[in-house]
């Protein structure tokens, strides 16, 4: 059990994941997404090597370059249909931020959506129980509109992922 302030890495219903271990109010910083900037070719170079976890583990940082978690907690960040925090960018990077009030004992999930320009290809299939799993994740065009709309009120999708939807 991996432990990193108030997150824990333990046993979830998909593998391995980040469980709080106090509560968050809603807008509270979880934690910051930590690791190393790397190009779109260097994200390919993993999955064209086998290293296929990975390639999924990284986060789009920006219109051209990811964020790589390896090692880090961030790795760590499991995806739900009806998550309780966000993908946040800001000057300092990435921050998982609180969208509702989170639990001590509740696995930290985010939408992977709200990370995939309408550029991207990467789907996944969808096991996270959510009473309106969408069963497939694909890039943030590919929402429903009402979570559309929740997600931009809420602040979760970075702007150069909304730039894909219009490009």
């Amino acid at each position: 059990m991996k432990i990193r302030g108030d997150l824990a890495v333990r046993p979830v219903r998909n593998g391995r994941g980040l469980v709080a271990l106090r509560g968050f109010g809603r807008g509270a910083t979880v934690c910051r997404i930590r690791g190393c900037i790397v190009s779109a070719d260097a994200v390919w170079g993993y999955w064209r090597s086998g290293n296929i976890r990975r390639g999924e583990n990284c986060f789009r940082f920006d219109a051209d370059r990811y964020l790589d978690p390896e090692g880090e907690i961030g790795a760590y960040a499991n995806h739900a249909c009806d998550p309780n925090t966000g993908i946040v960018k800001d000057a300092r990077g990435l921050k998982l931020v609180a969208i509702r009030r989170v639990s001590a004992g509740e696995e930290i999930t985010h939408d992977y959506s709200t990370l995939l320009g309408a550029d991207d290809l990467w789907t996944m299939k969808c096991n996270c129980g959510a009473p309106a799993c969408r069963r497939v994740v694909r890039n943030v065009s590919r929402l429903p509109e009402a979570v559309l709309r929740r997600y931009r009120r809420l602040g979760i999708i970075p702007a150069f992922i909304l730039a894909t939807r219009n490009g």
